[in-house]
């Protein structure tokens, strides 16, 4: 199974959780309650649903274990790395017992619906960054009990930025377990376009946007350098951001010179916050998901090289079985890039940064 001889790994798509099977995971109260069915996480925003806009056919349709596994067949990809969909929104989870509660209800049966049906699929769980000692535990029993690779942590929503010291406990454990983190787009809200009309730019720049900031605040926080083993992940935001980060952080450096006590970790006076992002992607600390049509891809493989960037399929998201092979034939026919950087686009990214096969 491969494109021109090389494999693929679709390393983010998205499950369509079936609410009524997911609460049963739930303690008894909340399925006794009657309040979560149809739906148990907050919504994204209020921008999603606030305008009129159409999708293409077949985006967002209800896939289940067996659809994604008929989608890989089509496609022609050899293994996939899933998310939640309804999640997404997990940093809009205020209550912290419900936060536990939904997060190991959702990693619980995430296991029995995808993992334990086929080797084919991997996963992120989700973990209670409310409660970062219980976030630690969460993690810790998905990786050495339920066999997920990394968890994922939603871009917006959380009081305080992804850098920030309350969630050290959180790296530190990913960092002892040696596995990965993968920091998520999909809310646009509080990023200064909660009264945008128009809902196309609110989703074209809502994704990058979370990534962008969440980003800059890991490098600038010395996340890298305090826990040697993570890597992080930045996904569904393409790769235009990455440029627009290194450009203006370079800039920003040479004039504005932030004061980092002597025994904190961070980007200090003299260095190239530029140059650390290129070493962290080398180093293979740090990963961009990208789709096919990145627009900036060939300039960007030129400045970093092809180590960071992941193929991510979205599926059953804004695409379709047809579109997601247009695409990847697309990608095989271009001349802008090499047969290497389809190689580590299409699977080798992704094995790095997932350790594939587990």
């Amino acid at each position: 199974m491969a494109w021109n001889g090389i494999p693929v790994v679709d390393g983010d798509g998205h499950v369509m959780e079936d609410w009524d099977s997911l609460l049963q995971y739930m303690p008894e109260p909340y399925i006794k309650s009657g309040r979560f069915r149809g739906r148990i996480f907050p919504p994204l925003d209020h921008l999603h649903s606030a305008s009129l806009f159409q999708l293409v056919p077949g985006a967002f349709r209800q896939v289940g274990v067996d659809g994604w596994l008929e989608f890989m067949d089509d496609v022609g990809i050899e293994r996939a790395v899933l998310y939640t969909t309804g999640g997404l929104a997990f940093g809009k989870v205020i209550t912290g017992e419900f936060a536990i509660d939904v997060a190991r209800a959702w990693n619980n049966w995430f296991h029995d619906t995808y993992l334990k049906k086929s080797a084919r699929f991997q996963g992120l769980a989700l973990i209670p960054l409310q409660e970062p000692e219980e976030a630690v535990k969460e993690l810790r029993r998905t990786i050495t009990e339920l066999g997920f690779c990394g968890a994922m942590i939603p871009s917006t929503g959380f009081k305080g930025h992804l850098g920030a010291k309350e969630y050290w406990p959180v790296y530190a454990e990913a960092d002892r377990l040696g596995c990965c983190l993968a920091v998520h787009g999909g809310a646009h809200d509080r990023f200064g376009m909660d009264h945008m009309n128009m809902y196309v730019p609110v989703h074209a720049l809502g994704h990058p946007w979370g990534l962008t900031i969440n980003c800059a605040d890991i490098v600038y926080n010395g996340i890298f350098d305090r826990f040697p083993r993570v890597r992080i992940a930045f996904l569904e935001g393409g790769v235009a951001w990455l440029l627009v980060l290194l450009e203006r952080l370079h800039a920003s450096h040479e004039t504005h010179f932030q004061y980092i006590p002597p025994d904190e970790f961070g980007v200090r006076e003299g260095e190239d916050p530029s140059r650390y992002i290129k070493k962290q992607i080398k180093d293979g600390r740090c990963f961009i998901g990208v789709e096919t049509e990145e627009l900036t891809m060939p300039f960007a493989i030129k400045l970093v090289g092809n180590q960071p960037f992941l193929y991510s399929s979205d599926f059953p998201h804004e695409v379709t079985n047809e579109s997601c092979k247009h695409d990847l034939g697309e990608l095989m026919e271009s001349n802008e890039i090499t047969e290497d950087d389809k190689a580590a686009l299409l699977y080798r990214n992704a094995e790095r940064f997932y350790k594939l096969p587990l």
